[in-house]
């Protein structure tokens, strides 16, 4: 079985984030940058189906300027048979519809027989990607998956609905899977793999940018303001104007 992640790179939770001069993304001299969470746990899920299975390749895809391949090789160390970088411009790719089409003119040629993604970034947050490129490369796709299993006539998995209730559909291969965050325990990288990481595989394609239909316009940091007032009088009407701010002003009665 042949097995493609795709992981992205996405600024770090401890990261200091500051907007740019115009405002329309962050200054990313300042960033730590990482694996998107549920991409983390759909490369496990690609590894743990392939223990499973035997004979089977998994292959880590990600899009982006050359500090991408830093977790390319971060996924190559985790167990991931080789890598590859479809290097774009530093500037940011905010649309999914341009995203999944140069997915897909890289992929089709491989011939995958399942996809894997997290369900969404942890900074765009867009939840698109991973749909749209099944629907490119032809496959049955399923969103909010907490749970896969092989069959021999295809694949069951176990869809995460509202209000805490789940579901199982049974697909077809090939197939494209957005995974839910926790539905296993991503390995750490041993200093077997990470060793091992630099004589793999990793392919560079470069990316025929095209005009996305989507842009950020504008970015807008949260502010929080400080203010002292002083409630003179006596206790009744201390009292009266506290109930009156909780009413009007904080809105917690």
């Amino acid at each position: 079985m042949k097995i493609a992640v795709l992981v992205k790179q996405v600024p770090g939770g401890e990261s200091t984030l500051r907007l740019n001069q115009n405002g329309t993304w962050i200054n990313e001299d300042a960033v730590t940058y990482e694996m998107n969470e549920s991409d983390n746990y759909a490369l496990e899920e690609a590894l743990q189906i392939r223990d499973s299975v035997g004979d089977s390749e998994v292959v880590a895809v990600s899009m982006g300027p050359d500090r991408v391949q830093k977790i390319i090789r971060e996924a190559l160390a985790k167990g991931a048979e080789r890598g590859i970088h479809i290097q774009m411009p530093q500037a940011g790719l905010t649309d999914s519809l341009l995203a999944a089409r140069e997915f897909a003119a890289v992929m089709k040629p491989e011939k995958f027989d399942l996809v894997l993604s997290g369900l969404q970034s942890d900074d765009l947050g867009l939840g698109q990607t991973g749909v749209i490129l099944g629907e490119f490369l032809g496959m049955s796709t399923a969103t909010l998956v907490v749970e896969t299993k092989l069959e021999t006539d295809g694949l069951k998995v176990k869809q995460e609905l509202e209000a805490g209730w789940f579901q199982w559909v049974k697909m077809s291969l090939p197939a494209s899977l957005t995974i839910q965050s926790g539905l296993n325990t991503p390995r750490y990288p041993s200093l077997k793999g990470i060793m091992g990481a630099k004589k793999k595989e990793l392919k560079l394609v470069t990316a025929e940018v095209d005009k996305a239909r989507q842009s950020i316009g504008k970015v807008f940091t949260q502010h929080s303001e400080k203010k002292t007032i002083m409630l003179d009088g006596s206790i009744d009407q201390v009292v009266e104007q506290l109930i009156s701010a909780f009413k009007t002003d904080i809105k917690i009665l």
